[in-house]
């Protein structure tokens, strides 16, 4: 049984979109993480956290899997596209994915810090998907690696595990 859920009016739309990349900018361990989206007449920089990237590409993943390729193009709404020159950047609160069976397009909505309607919705295929979740988990994993006794990250400075029966363990990361 296939149960259709409506979902908020966005306050913008992008549905033409030509770039939706996930980046970090820093050193691993004072990361800070981003989504750029690009539309034909708009831009968006959603700031996140390294959690919530994650997390997106995960359900990103399981949307995929759910939802069989249809071997038929995507059919954007380009009615709904937000007004030209319409640049936003804000940090996101929340972030919700889904697929319009119809259109055969994925959606992915960000909100603004507590906003009731998402702030931007944004329509891509499922190449440009499928790209997107590959690109976040690489990002996502290339941070500080985990030490193999607590999983915590390892600091270029050295680790103190808790997991050493009180004894100091001091790993390096290898340049």
């Amino acid at each position: 049984m296939q149960v259709e859920v409506k979902m908020p009016s966005p306050e913008y739309q992008f549905t033409e979109i030509s770039r939706l990349e996930p980046e970090s900018i820093g050193e691993p361990g004072k990361r800070t993480f981003r989504l750029i989206a690009d539309s034909s007449t708009s831009s968006a920089i959603l700031w996140l956290e390294k959690e919530q990237l994650f997390q997106l590409a995960i359900a990103a993943q399981q949307v995929c899997d759910e939802v069989p390729s249809s071997g038929s193009s995507a059919d954007s709404p380009t009615e709904l596209e937000a007004p030209e020159l319409t640049s936003l950047e804000f940090q996101i609160y929340k972030l919700a994915m889904g697929h319009d069976q119809a259109r055969s397009m994925f959606i992915i909505d960000a909100y603004d810090f507590e906003a009731p309607e998402p702030t931007v919705r944004i329509w891509a295929s499922r190449t440009q998907i499928e790209n997107f979740l590959s690109e976040a988990l690489r990002v996502v994993a290339s941070g500080r690696p985990l030490c193999p006794l607590c999983s915590n990250p390892l600091n270029p400075d050295g680790h103190q595990c808790p997991r050493s029966n009180g004894k100091v363990h001091v790993d390096r990361i290898s340049e």
